[in-house]
C-alpha cells in the first residue's frame, strides 16, 4: 500500500513539474502569423541531353532483367541539365537542374523524378525550387509537382505544366519548357 501511494504521489509530481515550464515557455509568445504568401510564374526551357561526349544526362544503373517489354523500365538516371531562356542552348543560360529520375513505366513511358532547379542569374540567383512527381513523358503536355524550395523560394509549393519542345527517341536528347507557378 505504502508501495503504490509513494508511486502515486511521484507521478502526480512528475506530471505538475513537466507541465509548469511549458506555460511558462507560451505565456508571453505572440501568436503565430504565417508570413504573406507570394505567387512567382517561372517560364525556362531544359535541355536533356544524354548523347555526345558532354552528355548532361546519364544512365547510372539499369535493371539485370532481359524479358522486361521496355528495356529502359527500372534505368536511374542522374542529371545535371541546363535551364535556358529559350529553347536554344544558346538562349542564355539562367541555372541547372541536378537530380535523379527513374524509369517507372512498364507499358507506358514513364518517369519518377526528383530534381533541383538551381537559379544562377537575375532576382532568384541562388534560389531554387523541387520537383518531386510523376512525369508521363509519352504525353506531350504534363504536370508536375513543386515540392520545395531554397533561398526565394524556401517553403515553396506549386506546380510546373510541361510540354516537349523537342525529342529525339533515338539519342534520348530532349528540350522541355517549363511554366512553374510557385506559391511561397
Amino acid at each position: 500500500m505504502e508501495k503504490s501511494l509513494i508511486l502515486a504521489l511521484v507521478l502526480v509530481l512528475g506530471t505538475a513539474v513537466a507541465v509548469a515550464p511549458c506555460r511558462g515557455y507560451y505565456s508571453g509568445a505572440e501568436p503565430y502569423v504565417p508570413a504573406p504568401k507570394k505567387v512567382t510564374h517561372l517560364h525556362f526551357f531544359l535541355q536533356d541531353i544524354m548523347s555526345g561526349e558532354n552528355p548532361s544526362a546519364v544512365v547510372v544503373a539499369r535493371p539485370n532483367v532481359t524479358t522486361a517489354s521496355n528495356d529502359t523500365f527500372g534505368s536511374v538516371v542522374a542529371t545535371d541539365d541546363l535551364l535556358t531562356i529559350g529553347p536554344n542552348v544558346t538562349s542564355g543560360v539562367i541555372g541547372n537542374a541536378q537530380g535523379l529520375w527513374v524509369s517507372t513505366g512498364r507499358e507506358v513511358s514513364c518517369l519518377t523524378v526528383y530534381m533541383d532547379f538551381g537559379f544562377t542569374v537575375g532576382e532568384f540567383n541562388g534560389s531554387s525550387i523541387s520537383i518531386f512527381s510523376r512525369n508521363p513523358v509519352s504525353q506531350t503536355e504534363r504536370e508536375l509537382a513543386v515540392v520545395g524550395g531554397r533561398g526565394k523560394f524556401r517553403m515553396a509549393q506549386g506546380y510546373a505544366q510541361l510540354k516537349t519542345y523537342y525529342v529525339n527517341f533515338t539519342t534520348g536528347d530532349a528540350i522541355v519548357e517549363y511554366k512553374v507557378t510557385v506559391i511561397h
